[in-house]
């Protein structure tokens, strides 16, 4: 791939990657009434305690126990690519994780091996919910499909 090319499929992804992030901090409709005060979470649960109770349940704060697993892609200089994801969870924490590599490639093994072999010290022990790991031993391409792997998981264990 020539490498007018290859920045130009770069900087378009990272313009998508921006789009989708604005648009995801924006308010819904359903935040709140202009001009109407805001309840704390005290009011709102008193005033419907089944509601309070479902807004925690859809809020993903609880996973079953157990092990999960999905594959994530993301797209590398090579072309697509795939790395699985394996993560055992106990109350909602991480408590293993095995990567399953899908390499297209030399270079694709390479840094999938690098990914797979530091992934756990990023991770064990913490909360699926704090899971966003951006660059891991050299390795910064591969943690898109684990992202996306996890969030596959995240939907599977609730």
């Amino acid at each position: 791939m020539r490498q007018s090319v290859r920045k130009s499929v770069f900087a378009g992804i990272a313009g998508l990657s921006l789009a989708g992030t604005v648009a995801g901090c924006a308010p819904s409709a359903a935040d709140s009434t202009p001009g109407a005060p805001a309840k704390s979470a005290a009011e709102t649960a008193a005033a419907n305690p089944s509601a309070a109770m479902s807004s925690l349940a859809s809020s993903g704060s609880t996973y079953k126990d157990g092990t999960y697993s999905a594959d994530g892609g993301y797209v590398s200089p090579n072309g697509s690519e795939t790395v699985g994801v394996e993560l055992t969870l106990a109350g909602g924490t991480v408590t293993g994780v095995n990567i399953t590599q899908h390499p297209s490639n030399p270079n694709t093994r390479k840094f999938q091996g690098e990914f797979a072999g530091g992934i756990a010290a990023q991770i064990v022990g913490k909360s699926i919910d704090e899971l966003n790991v951006s660059k891991v031993a050299g390795s910064s391409l591969t943690s898109g499909g684990f992202n996306q792997a996890v969030e596959k998981i995240k939907q599977e264990a609730q």
